[in-house]
C-alpha cells in the first residue's frame, strides 16, 4: 500500500539523501552501504587491536602508512606525502571547505565542470565564489577558451564525475594542466570516486607536477568500503600553489583519528591485494542487475553507457523526475531527483534519477522491482 507522506521541499541532494537513510530501500547516496567481504570483516573483528595500536603508536607514522597505502592502491605513487603536502580531513567534504577558503583569498570567480554533485558548488558560493559553468563534454574534448582562463582564478574538475562517471584522460588532464600553467590558474580536481575505474587510476601526481601548474587534488575513502562513516578525505596541493590551506586546515581541525587512518590502511592493503579489483566486479554485477530489472519499461533510458563508478543515471523519458521520486517515496524506495547535479541549469536533469549501486543486491532487486512498478505506473497515467 502506498503511503500518504507530507510534500519536500529540500534545498540540496544532501537533504533529498537524509530522507533516505532510515529505509531498508535507500539508493540514493552514494556511500557504501553493501556488506563487508570476508576479508573486510576480519578487519573489522580486529579493531580492539587495531585501537590498543592507535594508542601506542606516533600519529604521523600512522598517518604516512594510511596515505602510502591508499594512495598506492590507486597507482598515484607521485603524491607528495613525504614533501608534507597532504593534509588528512574528516572528509571529502571538509576538504572541500578549506579549499574553497583558501581560494577566496586569491580570486572571485571558479570555473567549475556542470554537472556535477551540488555540495560543491553551494560551498564554493558559500564562501562568495562566482561560478562559470564548464560543461563537461568541453571539459574532456576542447581547450578552455583563454578568455575564460583569464576570467577565474581556478578551473574544477570533478574526475571520476558524480553523476555521469566520465573520466578525464592522461592526455587531456595534461593538456588542461598546461593551460592552467600558462594562465597562472589554479587547477583543482575531486577524485572521490576513482577506485571505481581503472581509467582515472594513471599517476595524476606525475602529471601535474610536469605540468608546472598550482593545483590541489581532493581525494576520499567514504565511497569505497561499507566502514560506517569512517573515513578519510585528503587535502593534496602542489609546491607553489600560493594558498593559505594549511592555516585554513589548522583553523577546522586539529588532525584525523588514527584508528580510522589505521582502518583505512588496512582497507586499502586488502584493495591493493585484490579488494579493489573485487569492488570493481561487484558494482559492475549490481548494474548490470539494475538494467536487466528495468529492461523493457517504456520510455526509460540508462544514460552513462560505460559508467564504472557506484552510482547509474535513469532517463525517465517523458516523466518529470521528481513525479517518479514521489511515488516511490510512498513505497519506501528513495533515489536522487538529478535537478540539483545540473546547478547551473537545473531543468536539464529534471527528467532523471541517480540510483547508488553500493548496496546489498537483495536491496537492488527490491528497489529495482518498487521502481520498475511506478514507473510502469505513470506511464499508464499519462497515457
Amino acid at each position: 500500500m502506498n503511503r500518504i507522506l507530507p510534500k519536500v521541499s529540500a534545498e540540496n541532494l544532501t537533504q533529498f539523501e537524509t530522507l533516505a537513510l532510515a529505509s531498508p530501500m535507500n539508493l540514493a547516496d552514494g556511500h557504501a552501504r553493501q556488506h563487508l567481504t570476508a576479508a573486510q570483516g576480519k578487519i573489522v573483528s580486529e579493531l580492539p587491536d587495531l585501537w590498543a595500536e592507535a594508542v601506542l603508536r606516533p600519529v604521523d607514522e600512522i598517518e604516512r602508512e594510511a596515505a602510502e597505502s591508499f594512495f598506492g592502491m590507486l597507482g598515484q605513487h607521485g603524491h607528495p606525502f613525504a614533501a608534507g603536502r597532504t593534509l588528512s580531513c574528516y572528509s571529502s567534504s571538509v576538504a572541500m571547505e578549506i579549499l574553497a577558503r583558501s581560494l577566496v583569498t586569491t580570486t572571485d570567480a571558479v570555473a567549475l565542470i556542470h554537472p556535477t554533485f551540488d555540495n560543491i558548488p553551494d560551498i564554493l558560493r558559500g564562501v562568495g565564489l562566482r561560478l562559470v559553468p564548464v560543461e563537461e563534454d568541453r571539459a574532456h574534448d576542447e581547450d578552455l577558451p583563454a578568455e575564460l582562463l583569464e576570467e577565474v582564478g581556478c578551473v574544477f574538475i570533478t574526475t571520476p564525475n558524480n553523476p555521469t562517471g566520465r573520466v578525464m584522460s592522461e592526455d587531456r588532464l595534461r593538456r588542461l594542466a598546461g593551460q592552467c600553467a600558462e594562465h597562472g590558474v589554479v587547477l583543482a580536481l575531486d577524485t572521490s570516486f576513482r577506485g571505481f575505474d581503472p581509467a582515472a587510476q594513471f599517476d595524476h601526481y606525475a602529471v601535474l607536477d610536469a605540468s608546472g601548474c598550482r593545483w590541489v587534488v581532493i581525494e576520499d575513502t567514504g565511497k569505497l568500503w561499507p566502514t560506517l562513516e569512517l573515513k578519510i578525505g585528503w587535502l593534496v596541493r602542489s609546491a607553489e600553489v600560493d594558498l593559505p590551506i594549511e592555516k585554513i586546515h589548522s583553523d577546522i581541525l586539529l588532525g584525523t583519528s588514527p584508528l580510522v587512518l589505521l582502518l583505512v590502511k588496512r582497507f586499502a592493503d586488502d584493495g591493493a591485494d585484490g579488494g579493489l579489483a573485487e569492488l570493481q566486479r561487484t558494482i559492475a554485477d549490481h548494474r548490470a542487475l539494475v538494467r536487466a530489472a528495468l529492461d523493457g519499461v517504456p520510455d526509460v533510458s540508462f544514460v552513462d553507457e560505460h559508467a564504472r563508478v557506484s552510482v547509474e543515471r535513469l532517463h525517465v523519458g517523458s516523466r518529470l523526475g521528481m513525479d517518479v521520486w514521489s511515488a516511490v517515496r510512498s513505497r519506501s524506495l528513495y533515489v536522487l531527483p538529478c535537478q540539483k547535479f545540473h546547478w547551473a541549469r537545473p531543468q536539464e536533469g529534471e527528467r532523471m534519477l541517480r540510483l547508488a549501486l553500493s548496496r546489498d543486491p537483495s536491496t537492488l532487486l527490491a528497489s529495482a522491482r518498487v521502481l520498475r512498478s511506478a514507473l510502469l505506473d505513470t506511464a499508464e497515467l499519462q497515457g
